[in-house]
């Protein structure tokens, strides 16, 4: 379906034509009625605006310790601060405007004002260095930065290695400027398929890649995944740990809550006590994390702290099945499980209540269409192991990166890297990575699935597996595992733990070599960077 897409109000026409080639784009579905939106149509004035124009300006908005905002405290916060933006710091539609700061009720108002005046957000991960700074600062051609003080370290070195942020505001200075500004801001009318995002992928595989999101995407987004799988109203609070720079974390914290006019805790050191701290001082009924913290709750929780949750949500690594299984007896709450992707915004395979099936990830969700392929393209049955490809209201578009534009999307359909099965029903079950397959002595063996045989032994608190090269077998499978606290005689774990795996899954995928490590590579969203430990391997054994 051909949606109208508005007029362009972008003065700065960067993203636009930065954009990849309009027939490299993958297919995109626009049939629902709810995702019919007005051309002209700004993603802050559906979000912020339209709760305090229906008179809901009272209601609880952003929640924490120290503060607690109306939606009315917010829509002032953010229109004071795009006049800042525009009136004095001369911000154009469709400038790049980079946002620093951990969730924070500054860092959603800031996120608010850029959007507001018709600018592209790039928010950052809050432990980024100076140097990866610059490659995102030279990649979106970034000429602004709104930084919260508590990370000026890098930025001031920052300035001294790029060129391209010409100005950097810290949160002090916006705030005594915006007090000086009206609250009253109209709006940038833009269109709906105005770029409105640049969301840079958390570097599981290498080097980060931006992706481009409009107007559209985001909204469509909460729509779908809140009409088929994740029902949410006003009434609901949600909290999570993702940084609002993730785009998981920005649709679990900012979009979606806010489209229902639901409330959000932001929890700014997201630990495992902070969080259930959080779900029991707020009594919040949707939390969303990665696996790994669910993981780390689980010595923390107990029924009555669960009490208040309708959901949990999972995304940004697989969910092994030990970890739901030992979460839902611990609090008596399944965890909902996702895949999503950066590349296209959010969560597009879930299932939730009653839908939920252990061990798989989910039906795609409501708006969009998920199959099982092979190399070339064509749909495999069901039961057989292939690429996930995806299609739906949001795809991807990556930032002045064609090659890579030709290897995410194949005739029209968004291939995420991931190998799934589908079974006759629908539901879809995580495999591999692509480039986590092993491929050992002809065998095909999905790491993590190894991990997950692995995370079931009452001694292991995280592993990771990757293909180690072996002269005999092509690669073996290497396991990378931490200990628990207290567990002993680590010259006999290695042999416990492989006849452990060899007694719940086909003997073959056993790892043939175990190392224990302190803690694995991860990124600031908690995926493990796998990529660095094949690396690792690789010079080890000095394989080019």
């Amino acid at each position: 379906m051909t949606e109208p897409t508005g007029r362009t109000v972008h003065v700065d026409r960067f993203v636009r034509e930065s954009l990849p080639p309009r027939d490299t784009w993958p297919d995109l579905l626009y049939d629902l009625p709810e995702l019919r939106y007005p051309p002209q149509t700004n993603v802050a004035s559906e979000i912020l605006d339209a709760h305090v124009d229906a008179g809901r300006g009272e209601a609880p908005c952003l929640l924490g310790e120290s503060f607690s905002w109306t939606y009315r405290d917010l829509w002032h916060h953010a229109n004071r601060i795009a006049r800042v933006l525009v009136e004095d710091l001369d911000v154009a539609p469709g400038n790049r405007v980079m946002l620093r700061a951990p969730n924070t009720p500054m860092m959603v108002a800031a996120w608010m004002a850029v959007v507001k005046a018709g600018a592209v957000v790039v928010a950052t991960m809050p432990l980024l260095r100076s140097r990866e700074l610059a490659v995102i600062a030279e990649r979106a051609r970034v000429p602004l930065a709104l930084v919260d003080e508590r990370l000026s370290e890098e930025m001031e070195k920052l300035s001294v290695e790029s060129r391209d942020v010409q100005r950097v505001v810290y949160f002090d200075e916006l705030l005594e400027r915006a007090a000086l500004k009206s609250f009253e801001f109209e709006n940038v009318r833009t269109a709906i398929d105005d770029p409105v995002l640049i969301a840079f992928t958390s570097g599981t595989t290498g080097k980060p890649k931006g992706c481009v999101h409009f107007h559209r995407d985001l909204l469509a987004s909460a729509d779908t995944f809140f009409k088929g799988t994740l029902p949410c109203s006003a009434s609901d609070v949600f909290t999570g740990s993702p940084p609002l720079a993730f785009t998981f974390g920005l649709g679990m914290e900012v979009i979606f809550p806010m489209r229902v006019g639901a409330s959000v805790a932001l929890v700014e050191k997201p630990s495992p006590e902070a969080l259930l701290e959080t779900v029991a001082r707020h009594r919040v009924t949707v939390l969303a994390t990665a696996p790994t913290a669910y993981r780390a709750m689980l010595k923390h929780v107990s029924r009555k702290d669960a009490e208040s949750l309708k959901f949990c949500v999972s995304a940004g690594e697989t969910l092994p099945l030990p970890t739901g299984e030992a979460w839902k007896e611990a609090t008596g709450r399944a965890i909902v499980d996702g895949i999503g992707a950066t590349e296209m915004f959010h969560i597009f395979i879930s299932a939730a209540g009653d839908a939920i099936r252990p061990g798989a990830t989910g039906r795609a969700v409501h708006g969009y269409e998920a199959r099982v392929v092979d190399d070339n393209g064509e749909e495999l049955p069901p039961g057989e192991v292939g690429r996930l490809a995806v299609r739906g209201p949001t795809g991807c578009r990556y930032l002045d990166d064609p090659d890579r534009q030709k290897e995410y999307v194949r005739g029209g359909w968004n291939y995420t890297g991931d190998a799934y099965r589908m079974d006759e029903d629908g539901y879809f079950y995580f495999q591999a990575r692509t480039d986590d397959m092993i491929v050992s002595a002809g065998y095909n063996i999905s790491g993590p699935e190894v991990e997950e045989a692995l995370l079931a032994h009452e001694a292991v608190l995280d592993c990771a597996c990757v293909a180690s090269p072996d002269p005999e077998r092509g690669n073996i499978v290497k396991a990378f595992v931490v200990l628990k606290p207290g567990a002993s005689d680590l010259s006999s774990m290695p042999a416990v733990l492989q006849d452990f795996v060899k007694a719940s899954i086909a003997p073959y995928k056993y790892p043939r070599e175990v190392e224990f490590v302190e803690s694995l590579p991860r990124t600031e969203t908690g995926k493990v960077q796998r990529f660095k430990l094949r690396q690792l391997e690789k010079e080890r054994k000095h394989v080019p």
